[in-house]
């Protein structure tokens, strides 16, 4: 038995709207309880996706704390507030799995490639020739209409409205459509899309 649990006060728990009411007030208390409610199921699912205790910790602590700082967005008519930590957690997890794996790519691809010069400029360049590769192996996965909005902006430097008027699309759906490409490169690229996209 705990002593410090025991020597709480019996409270009786707060209903899910109540709760997020007063985390959004930054009552502590709302925090712990959340965490009580919901860490060991958030950190079974983390340590499912990751397979590693310390990511696990870390996507669990990203977790509450996005809760904590963004307990006022939360909107119920959306979801129960398990599914949204629950959903909040397992993106986190992907999100890390996809970053690791694209760093394990990284680093099996440059151990097998032996620049021609050993300087920095020959270094840069097979990174470079890298991360060209992943960006269009990423691009091959976006769907058709996806990829010809983007290979139409970035290879031929059209303006979203020059798109809509060579491909007689209406100016929202090309916008549509290049901001859900993004995002799903962004998704798949981690932390290089920032410098790439």
């Amino acid at each position: 038995m705990d002593p410090i649990r025991e020597a709480r006060p019996a409270a009786r728990p707060s209903g899910e709207s109540e709760l997020m009411r007063r985390l959004a007030a930054r009552d502590e208390s709302a925090l712990g309880e959340l965490y009580d409610r919901w860490a060991p199921t958030l950190h079974a699912l983390a340590l499912r996706v990751l397979g590693d205790e310390a990511e696990a910790e870390e996507v669990l602590q990203e977790v509450f704390v996005h809760a904590w700082n963004h307990a006022g967005r939360y909107q119920p008519e959306r979801s129960s507030v398990s599914t949204w930590l629950v959903l909040l957690a397992r993106s986190r997890a992907i999100d890390r799995l996809r970053s690791r794996r694209s760093g394990e790519r990284t680093v099996a691809a440059s151990s097998l490639e032996t620049p021609r010069h050993e300087s920095a400029a020959g270094l840069s360049r097979v990174q470079d020739e890298e991360r060209r590769r992943r960006v269009q192996a990423e691009m091959a996965r976006l769907p058709p209409e996806q990829r010809r909005v983007l290979a139409l902006a970035y290879y031929r430097g059209l303006s979203q409205s020059q798109i809509a008027d060579s491909e007689g699309l209406p100016l929202g759906t090309v916008k549509t459509r290049t901001l859900l490409a993004l995002r799903k490169l962004r998704q798949a690229l981690g932390a290089e899309a920032r410098e790439l996209l």
